[in-house]
């Protein structure tokens, strides 16, 4: 699916841009974009170390949504098809 896509899906209203579901759709996004970035220029150390701070960022926001809101947890999971 598209980030757009998923975005609709997951937002909690029409113009939610900050909720950790929206947080969490965007990261991936911005993840995978720069994952395939990273397969061609293999020697990016300074891109590398951003898409490690996004992983890491996602993760703690993934943590958060576990621990208030199961529910949606597993909805975003599901979704996004992350490991878990």
């Amino acid at each position: 699916m598209e980030t757009v896509e998923l975005l609709k899906q997951l937002q909690v209203h029409p113009t939610d841009t900050g909720s950790p579901q929206v947080q969490i759709v965007r990261l991936t996004g911005r993840i995978l974009h720069l994952a395939g970035h990273l397969q061609t220029h293999r020697k990016d150390f300074t891109s590398r170390h951003g898409l490690l701070k996004m992983v890491s960022r996602r993760r703690r926001l993934l943590e958060y949504l576990r621990q208030h809101n199961e529910d949606a947890y597993r909805n975003v999971i599901e979704t996004l098809n992350l490991r878990k």
